[in-house]
């Protein structure tokens, strides 16, 4: 069967469900989990962020242990148009994530196509024109870029000609999925990756489609946010940087939406597997931080990967599947590629033996055993992040009922109680220290089961 993996990148797994703090518009992704997919409804993230991910999925094996961003080259042999190659299968990438092609995440594929332009991407230079300020440099990432100029200042420069939806990113990249497929469509079999940047940030979608979530806001747009306290914004400020978000994931929703439309009119679900996940979510105010790690020079705490960020959506349509099935079982990214070869009849050796395992029996409402009773959330990590100063982001260990961080932002253990806490942010570790032992001991069990070296074991010993 033909293999259609969409990715949208920063998409909360709370975008597809009643938000309190603001609801998203998501009538496409609704109606495909609804009409089409299998929600799997505890998918965590595994490495972390963006380049992390994409090579934890593209190898079925777990990287934070062993490596963080780099190279997927250097990374190790598994890619997943290499191994499907070996079934007769061609392979596209289309993407607007800008990383993917710096860090080799397209060679591989047959073709590739990218459309240029995200946050700092100064892909053609407009010289002629002033950069002009778009936030106060205190209320976003501080970072510096080309001419010394921040992501929100570069991105509106460079695209300057954005009018309506249509000149958005997200909008050509689906646009030139849908051509894609409408020359494709009649080759069997195909592995089609798409990756959708957005809604990460800069989140720069119209403005009038801001104003639906926040119509009376009169200050600076915020577009892009601080990557540290969200004390630092006002709360006017901060309901701004939420609204922006949102009406950027709407339109993911939009346009990924365009995507299933042409597969309904090709015909398309009967012989392919259609998968929608993400990387991460994103910090909107929740622990009181906007952003997903902390790069901000006023603010010296870790960053624990707490469920606003490491609870991702994960939904997989395919023959066999019945539509709206919900399954709770814990999986991770490594688990996409064993699962998509199962499902597509593929017998594959890869290079070096997945860590991931296949639930394609649960998507087929089959019996079997959870692949497994807890997951990590993590990033590469050496050294010791509890020295003064320090500013790292931390792993989480996750079960049904609880959630723990060896190294909160405190720099100390945290513990939360899921049931009656699920967005993880009531420290009870002082009324529950055995339960804080047990999971420890989960987390150095697992890294001494995939033989992680030691350099990645140190930071947690006792």
């Amino acid at each position: 069967m033909n293999i259609i993996l969409l990715i949208s990148d920063t998409f909360r797994w709370d975008n597809l469900f009643d938000r309190a703090a603001m609801p998203v518009n998501t009538p496409e992704l609704d109606r495909f989990a609804q009409e089409r997919a299998a929600s799997l409804e505890n998918c965590w993230v595994s490495s972390f962020p963006t380049i992390p991910h994409r090579t934890d999925l593209t190898s079925g094996r777990y990287g934070w242990p062993w490596h963080g961003w780099q190279p997927l080259a250097r990374s190790g042999p598994n890619h997943s148009p290499n191994i499907l190659r070996e079934s007769g299968y061609v392979s596209q990438m289309l993407y607007d994530c800008q990383h993917l092609f710096r860090q080799g995440l397209h060679e591989g594929f047959d073709a590739q196509f990218t459309v240029r332009g995200q946050e700092g991407d100064t892909y053609f230079l407009r010289m002629n024109y002033p950069m002009e300020e778009v936030m106060p440099p205190e209320k976003t990432r501080g970072s510096r870029h080309f001419m010394d100029r921040n992501l929100p200042d570069i991105s509106r420069w460079v695209n300057r000609h954005w009018r309506g939806e249509d000149d958005r990113l997200m909008v050509r990249t689906a646009g030139t999925t849908v051509e894609w497929l409408e020359e494709n469509y009649r080759h069997d079999p195909f592995f089609l990756w798409v990756d959708f940047f957005d809604p990460h940030e800069p989140w720069d979608p119209p403005e009038y489609m801001v104003r639906k979530y926040d119509p009376d806001y009169d200050g600076t747009p915020m577009i892009h946010p601080n990557y540290g306290k969200a004390s630092d914004l006002s709360a006017a400020e901060l309901r701004n940087l939420r609204a922006h978000y949102c009406a950027e994931a709407e339109l993911v929703d939009r346009w990924v939406g365009r995507v299933l439309q042409k597969i309904d009119d090709l015909d398309l679900w009967k012989n392919s597997i259609v998968i929608f996940t993400t990387d991460h979510g994103m910090s909107l105010g929740e622990h009181n931080r906007t952003g997903k790690s902390n790069i901000n020079p006023g603010d010296d705490r870790p960053w624990p990967i707490y469920p606003e960020i490491a609870h991702i959506p994960l939904m997989v349509a395919a023959p066999g599947v019945a539509p709206g099935t919900k399954i709770h079982d814990f999986v991770q990214p490594p688990d996409i590629l064993p699962t998509a070869l199962e499902l597509a009849g593929v017998q594959a050796e890869p290079p070096k033996s997945f860590h991931g395992k296949s639930f394609a029996p649960m998507l087929r409402g089959q019996a079997q055993p959870p692949l497994r009773d807890f997951v990590i959330s993590a990033q590469y990590l050496r050294g010791d992040p509890r020295e003064a100063g320090a500013t790292r982001t931390t792993p989480v260990v996750y079960t049904r009922e609880w959630a723990y961080a060896p190294i909160g932002q405190e720099r100390t253990p945290e513990l939360f109680d899921l049931k009656s806490d699920p967005c993880a942010e009531r420290n009870v570790i002082a009324d529950n220290p055995g339960v804080a032992e047990e999971m420890h001991e989960k987390l150095l069990g697992w890294l001494a089961e995939m033989n992680a070296p030691e350099e990645a074991v140190a930071a947690f010993r006792k």
